[in-house]
């Protein structure tokens, strides 16, 4: 989600600091012309073959591969054939699921927060109790022309629309409330945090509601990674807070208020109205 305030010049995550004008130095200094490149006379089949041999994938099974046959060799001649075998079949499992633990179906997440990641994972399983699930959705300028921001996961369900933000905080630093109008971490007041999940769940909501023809109410809630939260869930400034591994639960523990054609409608909607951030 964007951390942009309201009415200051602090800038969205993920936008370029530097102006048209600012240009570097190295950028004024006229560029070397570069000698031509000598076209590819391989011809096409070959060319394949080579890309083939050379993708990620390839490259990340022979590495499977010879690391569980160094496991296989080593454990045949400590413990024997049938637990050699085992060894590095579990070997391979094991490197797989790591692997897939780091895969998101939004491929501009897989260099960022594992924060994004986590809550995207739990939110699948939901898949199967009518929920639909957008991630990192753009949100558009208001009237004001206050910069645009992004919702890190759009869960449409039978309990209604939430606006998750997924953050990754320092684990050393506790997370308390005061009276349910401020969230600090550690010495830091978090209120322009909850400010912009907020507004960004508005926006939301009045973007969708003129798509649908009716109210739709977004709420806006933080997922928190990393320290311990002393409670389950606790809204503070209208924005639901709570730890992020109890994303789904926060979810399936409420009554249901939508029907499946409701759910269809808005979701459809909002997949239109509010684009991918990352195109």
């Amino acid at each position: 989600m964007a951390i942009t305030e309201r009415g200051n010049t602090q800038q969205a995550r993920g936008q370029p600091g530097d102006g048209p004008d600012q240009r570097t130095e190295a950028q004024e200094q006229p560029l070397m012309q570069e000698p031509e490149q000598q076209p590819d006379e391989r011809p096409p089949a070959d060319r394949t073959i080579t890309a083939m041999l050379t993708g990620p994938r390839v490259r990340v099974w022979a590495w499977r591969i010879g690391v569980a046959l160094v496991v296989l060799v080593v454990a045949t001649a400590v413990f024997g054939g049938r637990l050699g075998i085992t060894a590095a079949v579990l070997v391979v499992i094991a490197d797989v699921v790591r692997r897939s633990r780091r895969d998101s179906s939004i491929p501009a997440w897989q260099k960022s927060s594992a924060a994004e990641r986590r809550t995207e994972k739990q939110l699948r399983s939901l898949q199967r109790n009518g929920y639909l699930v957008l991630h990192a959705r753009a949100v558009p300028r208001d009237d004001e022309g206050v910069s645009d921001g992004r919702i890190d996961h759009l869960v449409i369900g039978p309990s209604g629309v939430y606006a998750i933000d997924s953050e990754k905080w320092d684990k050393r630093l506790p997370v308390r409330t005061l009276s349910h109008r401020k969230l600090f971490h550690g010495p830091f007041n978090k209120k322009d945090r909850l400010d912009e999940a907020r507004w960004e769940a508005d926006q939301a909501s009045r973007i969708i509601g003129g798509q649908v023809g009716f109210e739709v109410p977004v709420q806006p809630s933080v997922a928190i990674y990393g320290p311990s939260i002393p409670w389950k869930v606790m809204r503070v400034r209208d924005v639901d807070v709570y730890a992020g591994n109890r994303a789904r639960s926060y979810l399936r523990r409420r009554p249901k208020i939508l029907t499946d054609t409701d759910v269809q409608q808005i979701f459809q909607a909002a997949e239109k109205a509010l684009p991918p951030k990352y195109g």
